[in-house]
């Protein structure tokens, strides 16, 4: 194993293959103690600085030592594609935290004997990509020291007492070892920059944050966090900036003034090159590079952020996520965007982590590009063909959302004239127009217009709807009930062809882009179908989990084409087969005992199900997994023996996995085998926690502490009388009698076996069915409404009276007039029930 890992370092980092010829003790190190087979959080990271500490001469050579062996454990874990992008930036940024706080710790513990303890604290802030949680291999870190209130000691005053912990710990940072050092550090993005105070006050930072910071200067704050020392002290001037930061109307101007700047960046940029010989491409500032693509989700966090704190995120993919998950950016604009970034940024690691060097430059064509290329996941044959489109792409979206968000600011404007629109229209497809004006006179729908002047270009479109009176309807019905469908039906409208055409199902293996083009049509058609035809909610929802289903399988049959034994099991909704649009899938990876030997191949196998079915692509992604509800959880191995999940359970689960386990489903490997594993467990559960009962204050308590940490948000699931009073409640009772198992059960199946048990009473039963079937309905609502999950009923009286008519098509006597009202009564009565049965 370690001649493998030496062998990826001599490829990868020239700079990490001589530290191995050095102290071959670490490349030893990860093989003996699985490192290698894990991530590290600041827990992990500060227990191994601390065994490193008694061996290196000074604090400097310590750091820099620490940093070079853990980016060799995260370098090769990243090659080995054992972490994502995005979690590999993660362990970098908490490998320099820990740094910094434990040498700011040391610095501050000498300062205290030698003037004495101030009253007040300093806090560190990491600002740039380490405040974003997305550092590279070779970053600087950007900080800034913050102080609170002024005071004295005997010999210092509190200020020029954090002034010398500030430049000591930038200094023992930056100092050059036989190790290298710890870290570049750059402090010039604090307040008045060079020309200011290293280490600032707290009063001192807010006064120049509210009178005197430019406009880059509070964008620049978004990616702000505490990172080291006293963080409630950095959160108190945090939330002080924020307001500041955030734009409260939809005014464009902010934008604009960022715009220009960015103009100016990209002419200095070129500027340089043409003193430059000609060579390779600067990832980071190229038009459409990283740092367009940083750059514009900022401008639309600040733009949107004060309606919707939802999207004030620092890291970039995270806020590109949130940005979509608020219909911000369109579904194309982010796979499209994180797609892109997602490749930049792997491209850029490849080429700092060579040498250790902060750089962006591509190599021009030639060996030393190829060596590159051979780098990169995937192994791409013509990496600059790809870099370009990636960089073709972001422009395009880059200038439209800009460009076009100045025009609009500049003269508001409809697109064309709805009397334009409705003329052409009645000229090529009358049976639909008429169609749209009889629906206009009811409701007002401005989503109209955009998809008018959509299909307006397209013949063929308009002739299947003049046509298909089936699809006519289908289609303005959809644009009437969801406004989430009918963005999606202007933005491309050649999605309404899913209303009537059902795609062929995939019966052998294929690439993962036409999975995922697959899944997106056949749960287009699904959810359209839920709202057009008016569906139950929980046949929709066994639809949709059964679809889920075939994607694990086929990203299954994609990453182990030969080899079923690794059993993929579904907890959750999607366990229940309650899977909805925009559920995670909850997933663990389970290996019989025999296959224990193979538990690196099998976690590759499992990390590339993931990456097909989760990750960013220009096709967008099929769903996201979690797999956090495995033993141990993030500290347990991604995959685990069928031994080693009896024995936790049997020893060390809590009784909230035991519930969890309650839910589980095989759905892809040897589901014979599976299933005989999940009734063993099941087995352990009733055994530990159903037969003597004792779960019940655990689940009572686990309950209601959910309801104090996320009712308030989250009220329709968490808050009282939520979904999640039926759902414990449920759950506790089937544990009582796991003796019985059952391979799945939905809400209602759930609620049936129970009352045959003798466990519920017919009135009970009755009415957790019909309340359950209320809260999936109108959890079902809100995600076909908006197009994302939403945990409480919309605000406005127009948005409500919409939602409930939506509803009403899966609950027969509903009153769309009365929907808060009648939420009202079931939640009383849900909690009434719950606390029956858990008194």
């Amino acid at each position: 194993m370690s001649s493998r890992l030496r062998s990826l370092l001599q490829q990868h980092s020239r700079f990490l293959s001589l530290d191995a010829d050095r102290h071959p003790e670490w490349l030893d190190d990860l093989t003996v103690r699985g490192d290698i087979n894990r991530g590290f959080t600041a827990a992990d990271f500060e227990r191994r600085l601390y065994e490193m500490s008694g061996a290196a001469s000074s604090p400097a050579l310590l750091y820099a030592s620490f940093r070079r062996q853990q980016l060799m454990r995260i370098l090769l874990r990243d090659v080995l594609g054992l972490a994502t992008l995005a979690e590999t930036a993660e362990e970098l940024s908490e490998l320099a935290c820990v740094v910094v706080n434990t040498a700011l710790s040391r610095i501050l513990d000498g300062l205290y004997q030698r003037y004495g303890k101030p009253s007040s604290s300093i806090c560190v802030l990491a600002l740039g990509k380490l405040g974003g949680a997305e550092l590279n291999y070779s970053s600087d870190i950007d900080l800034m020291f913050v102080y609170g209130e002024n005071g004295e000691l005997d010999t210092i005053s509190y200020k020029e007492f954090y002034k010398k912990a500030a430049a000591q710990l930038a200094e023992l940072l930056s100092t050059h070892t036989p190790e290298g050092f710890a870290y570049r550090v750059d402090l010039r993005l604090r307040p008045e920059g060079k020309n200011g105070e290293v280490c600032i006050s707290l009063d001192g930072a807010r006064h120049y944050y509210e009178k005197r910071a430019r406009d880059w200067e509070l964008q620049m704050m978004i990616k702000a966090r505490p990172v080291a020392g006293d963080l409630a002290l950095g959160e108190r001037l945090l939330e002080f900036i924020e307001p500041l930061t955030y734009a409260t109307t939809l005014d464009f101007s902010a934008i604009e003034t960022m715009s220009e700047t960015r103009a100016r960046l990209n002419e200095t940029l070129n500027a340089k090159r043409t003193l430059q010989k000609a060579g390779g491409v600067d990832i980071k500032l190229a038009r459409g590079g990283i740092r367009d693509i940083e750059f514009l989700v900022q401008c639309l966090q600040r733009l949107h952020g004060g309606r919707s704190p939802w999207v004030r995120q620092g890291g970039t993919l995270r806020s590109l996520a949130r940005l979509q998950d608020k219909g911000l950016i369109s579904e194309v604009e982010y796979s499209r965007l994180a797609s892109a970034y997602t490749f930049l940024r792997t491209l850029e690691h490849r080429l700092q982590y060579f040498d250790d060097r902060q750089t962006h430059l591509l190599p021009a064509p030639g060996r030393e590009l190829d060596a590159v290329a051979q780098r990169m996941p995937g192994q791409p044959q013509d990496l600059l063909r790809t870099l370009d489109n990636h960089l073709a792409q972001v422009t395009l979206i880059y200038d439209r959302i800009v460009h076009a968000q100045q025009t609009a600011h500049a003269t508001p404007a409809a697109p064309a004239p709805l009397s334009t629109l409705m003329a052409s229209l009645f000229r090529q497809a009358p049976l639909f127009a008429e169609l749209v004006k009889r629906s206009r006179e009811k409701r007002e729908l401005r989503s109209f217009e955009y998809f008018l002047e959509a299909v307006d270009g397209l013949p063929e479109l308009l002739g299947s709807l003049e046509s298909d009176a089936t699809l006519r309807a289908a289609v303005v019905d959809l644009f009437e009930a969801s406004p989430f469908f009918a963005e999606q039906l202007a933005r491309d409208p050649k999605l309404i062809l899913e209303l009537v055409e059902t795609p062929e199902p995939l019966d052998a293996p294929v690439d993962a882009a036409s999975l995922r083009t697959y899944f997106k049509r056949a749960s287009m058609r699904l959810l359209t179908t839920s709202i057009v035809r008016r569906a139950p909610v929980f046949e929709t929802l066994a639809r949709m989990s059964d679809l889920a289903d075939a994607a694990i399988a086929m990203a299954y049959a994609l990453a182990s084409p030969n080899d079923n034994r690794m059993m993929v099991i579904a907890l959750g909704r999607l366990g229940m087969r309650e899977f909805d649009h925009s559920s995670d899938a909850d997933l663990l990876f389970v290996i019989p005992d025999d296959a224990a030997g193979d538990v690196e191949r099998w976690t590759r196998a499992a990390e590339r199900i993931i990456e097909i079915l989760a990750s960013y692509t220009s096709a967008g992604s099929i769903f996201s997994v979690d797999t956090r509800l495995r033993p141990n959880g993030r500290e347990g191995g991604l995959v685990q023996t069928v031994s080693a999940y009896l024995e936790y359970f049997e020893h060390r689960a809590e009784a909230w996995e035991g519930i969890a386990y309650m839910k589980a489903r095989a759905v892809a490997g040897d589901l014979d085998v599976a299933t005989a594993f999940l009734g063993k467990l099941q087995e352990t559960d009733w055994r530990r926690w159903g037969q003597s009962g004792r779960s019940r204050g655990d689940l009572r308590e686990m309950r209601l502490k959910l309801e104090r940490e996320q009712g308030r948000a989250n009220p329709l699931k968490a808050g009282e009388g939520g979904y999640y009073d039926i759902d414990f409640l449920l759950l506790y009772l089937r544990l009582k009698s796991a003796g019985v198992f059952f391979k799945v059960l939905n809400t209602p199946e759930r609620v049936d076996v129970l009352e045959k048990m003798g466990h519920l009473e017919r009135d009970d039963a009755e009415f957790l069915r019909d309340a359950a079937a209320f809260y999936r309905a109108l959890d079902h609502g809100l995600r076909l409404f908006s197009g994302h999950a939403e945990g409480k009923l919309p605000g406005s009286e127009t948005k409500l009276a919409s939602l409930a008519e939506l509803v009403s098509r899966w609950m027969p006597g509903a009153e769309p007039s009365a929907l808060a009202e009648q939420l009202e009564v079931v939640k009383a009565r849900t909690r009434e029930t719950f606390l029956r049965f858990f008194r």
